[in-house]
């Protein structure tokens, strides 16, 4: 009678458990991971002469590509030496930050 009233067991909770992993999975881990691929993939697709933005909100032309940074030039006498993962992404031709591709 005991186990009527009180209403489910460990297997239940577990299983409780697991459907809230799941739901937490599908809505916040993976499309964060397919955000962080995406990323990824624009950082290593940089090369010379690429307008961007940075996450400061400094947009430059890539003037050299290095294996962890790049050298922007914002200027016409002034460039900086920035990591890769500080770039946001690309500036579109009409000047704005474009959705990286």
């Amino acid at each position: 009678m005991e186990s009527a009233a009180g209403g489910g067991g460990p297997l239940s909770m577990v299983v409780m458990f697991a459907l809230i992993f799941g739901v937490f999975y599908f809505l916040v881990i993976m499309p964060a991971k397919k955000q962080q691929k995406k990323k990824e993939a624009m950082i290593a697709a940089l090369k010379k002469g690429d307008k961007v933005v940075t996450s400061g909100g400094i947009f430059g032309t890539i003037a050299t590509v290095e294996e962890h940074t790049v050298l922007l030039k914002i200027s016409e006498n002034t460039k900086i030496r920035i990591s890769k993962s500080a770039i946001s992404g690309p500036v579109g031709t009409d000047g704005t930050p474009s959705e990286p591709a």
